[in-house]
């Protein structure tokens, strides 16, 4: 609850029109991304600096107010809903890229920037910020980092992770931290930049980051692959990569995707396919040439029924596009779209996707499967209706046995979304009960009255196993 003592305080930092308690901002910030999760929050705060987010957080901390972090809210596992009330921080006035260092090839952002744009200003400097979740047009940095995005260039270039170098950030306590720094090397202790990179917003409030730039590659190719075999689809993904050939993207489409896909993007694809893959490399010119060729021949020892090479940029793009648009493909289909992930060997991919499909028939719902092949981060996707809670369940019930199939399969209950609260149920599956312990420490040791995201992460109980024979 904020009392009217609070509320003058907060006014205070920030300006009278920075926080609000007032209807359309608190259902405005009741929610994310997340289909079916909604809880009001009692204020909205706007920061514009670093100084203003310590002093919030100290009038937080004396408070016991929960504090949410939020950027474009875009979360897909209620990361940023305000499940216990209290204020939600929206960092979107902190949107200043501070400054692209030339000599260090390092960038140093707000967290409010959006990443589309920050990509797209980074490329026009002659540079290359790979990181690119789906939602790059739409999510922020600092989103970004706290759930640590993947995209369709992960499996050749990495994740966030890979691309933070220091961060700026405020304790509960409202004591700011600095970590790492414009710096190759730096083993000064815990590294504490990594640790914060995907924590979801339950450590600190990230203010600042330092991000690590490349030069972009010279040139793309891009191809696709169309299978009427699932399995061989797979098996090419793995030969691919067998043969040390790592594409900057290698993405996946069943069936079920392809056709919702092609209604929506009208681009002619096959509806008779059991998968299509696409392909994309960049570098060199020559190395480029030399791995569409061999990729390829791979695609057809492996029976790959229809084969293109993208002539033109603008036909390159059509297909990544597409592969883009699938989530909202999807989407137009049912009232409620249920977006998932995750990730197992890519060796696995086909038997992963292959027991998502009969899992859907087994609950009767409807699930399409694509993702980030290469890496083997899959986003089986059910369309549903959100009225209709007996359905509802079945889908639920679904998304628990592909969580467990995955993780038989040697894989984890997520690849890039993270937990929140949606899979937090399912945490302890994957690290045991001793890494709960660990983690429950941390948490305790940056929020001793646990404050920052509370509701996330830990669940209050642990979802039993499934007992799945899996042959």
């Amino acid at each position: 609850m904020i009392t009217e003592s609070m509320s003058k305080q907060l006014k205070a930092i920030v300006g009278d029109k920075y926080f609000r308690t007032d209807p359309e901002a608190l259902i405005t910030h009741s929610y994310d991304g997340t289909p079916m999760l909604q809880a009001l929050p009692d204020g909205v705060i706007y920061p514009e600096t670093t100084a203003q987010v310590s002093e919030i957080m100290k009038i937080a901390s004396a408070n016991r107010i929960p504090i949410v972090t939020r950027g474009s809210g875009s979360n897909l596992c209620g990361g940023t809903t305000p499940l216990q009330g209290g204020i939600v921080m929206v960092m979107h006035r902190m949107n200043q890229i501070i400054e692209v260092d030339m000599e260090n090839l390092t960038a140093t952002v707000q967290p409010g920037v959006i990443t589309g744009h920050f990509s797209k200003h980074i490329e026009e400097l002659g540079l290359f910020y790979p990181p690119d979740p789906s939602s790059m047009k739409i999510s922020t940095i600092g989103g970004n980092i706290a759930e640590c995005s993947g995209g369709l260039r992960g499996l050749k270039y990495g994740t966030t992770k890979d691309y933070v170098l220091g961060l700026t950030a405020v304790l509960p306590s409202g004591a700011v931290i600095h970590t790492g720094g414009k710096l190759a090397k730096d083993v000064a202790g815990y590294d504490l930049t990594k640790l914060l990179v995907g924590s979801e917003g339950t450590l600190a409030v990230i203010t600042e980051a330092i991000l690590k730039l490349i030069p972009p590659p010279k040139t793309k190719k891009t191809m696709v692959a169309m299978y009427k075999d699932i399995y061989g689809a797979a098996r090419t993904v793995s030969k691919i990569i067998q043969q040390q050939i790592i594409p900057a993207t290698l993405e996946i489409l069943d069936n079920p995707t392809i056709r919702v896909v092609d209604d929506f993007a009208k681009i002619g694809l096959p509806l008779d396919m059991a998968a299509i893959l696409i392909i994309e490399q960049d570098g060199e010119p020559e190395m480029v040439e030399r791995d569409i060729e061999a990729i390829y021949t791979i695609c057809r020892e492996e029976q790959a029924d229809r084969l293109e090479i993208a002539q033109t940029r603008e036909e390159a793009e059509k297909l990544l596009t597409a592969r883009r648009s699938a989530f909202t493909a999807l989407a137009r289909l049912r009232p409620t779209t249920i977006l998932e992930d995750a990730t197992v060997p890519r060796s696995k991919i086909a038997e992963m996707i292959l027991r998502t499909n009969a899992i859907a028939i087994k609950y009767n719902v409807n699930i399409a499967t694509f993702g980030h092949a290469g890496d083997g981060n899959l986003h089986p996707t059910a369309t549903t209706d959100a009225r209709d809670s007996e359905e509802v369940h079945r889908v639920e019930e679904a998304f628990a046995e592909i969580f467990e199939a995955a993780i038989a399969l040697g894989g984890t209950i997520t690849g890039e979304h993270g937990v929140g609260s949606v899979k937090a149920p399912y945490l302890e599956w994957k690290v045991g009960e001793a890494g709960i312990e660990v983690m429950k420490g941390i948490k305790a040791a940056f929020d001793p009255h646990h404050i920052l995201n509370p509701g996330k992460m830990f669940a209050k109980e642990t979802r039993k196993r499934l007992v799945i024979h899996h042959g």
